[in-house]
């Protein structure tokens, strides 16, 4: 399996680990909720889900509610297949969200497991936010040692870029410092200290959508893409 396809199967577990739905709302969560799916189509979904049914991880039912049942013989159409997560999926995406390896500090892994620190422990969600700002150091110090070999032989759109990408990753690495900050505090994003997960957005915004690795997810600040 792919990492792409590893990620947008731990996604549609989260999404229907939440509520039933047909393939059209998952469509639409994936790409309004989840900014790593924001481009990406029913081509790519769907022989997900039939993995996941095959898996035993989902069950397929005929339509969500008594009006999907008639309407299908009046109209001639398909009723809408409605995935629902079963017991087995449920014990599978709470071991995903258990793990904290390398592969969770990556940039669209880190984005889907983000999305979903509302359903993780706090434990978890330190580890992984400790593991994610050591990575994006790493890559500072990379991508400073870089500059530094290369400063005299680039021009100056160039270097202003190289400048810029190293802007966002530091913007990053302030961010995740805040959130580590809160956890070891006790604190959720949206309210007082507790023992419970944070709620269920945790993008630090307003409209529930995930920034993008390298985006700052400040409201205040503009996002800017990691290089």
């Amino acid at each position: 399996m792919s990492r792409r396809s590893g990620i947008l199967e731990f996604a549609v577990l989260g999404l229907l680990r939440e509520s039933p739905m047909h393939g059209y709302e998952l469509r639409k969560r994936l790409n309004t909720s989840l900014g790593v799916f924001r481009a990406f189509s029913y081509g790519t979904l769907y022989p997900c889900l039939k993995t996941l049914v095959a898996n035993g991880w989902l069950i397929e039912e005929t339509g969500s509610t008594s009006e999907d049942a008639l309407a299908a013989p009046l109209t001639g159409r398909r009723a809408k297949i409605v995935y629902r997560l079963t017991a087995d999926g449920k014990e599978h995406f709470e071991q995903l969200l258990s793990q904290t390896g390398p592969d969770a500090y990556e940039d669209e892994t880190f984005a889907a497991r983000f999305a979903f620190f509302g359903q993780t422990s706090r434990d978890v969600r330190m580890r992984v936010l400790e593991g994610r700002r050591s990575r994006l150091e790493e890559r500072l110090e990379k991508m400073s040692a870089s500059l530094a070999r290369t400063r005299e032989r680039l021009d100056d759109y160039t270097l202003e870029l190289q400048r810029h990408g190293m802007e966002s990753v530091e913007r990053e690495v302030r961010w995740l410092n805040e959130l580590i900050e809160s956890e070891r505090a006790g604190r959720d994003l949206k309210g007082p200290a507790t023992e419970e997960p944070a709620s269920r957005d945790t993008t630090s915004g307003t409209s529930g959508v995930l920034p993008r690795p390298g985006d700052d997810p400040r409201p205040d600040t503009p996002g800017d893409t990691a290089t």
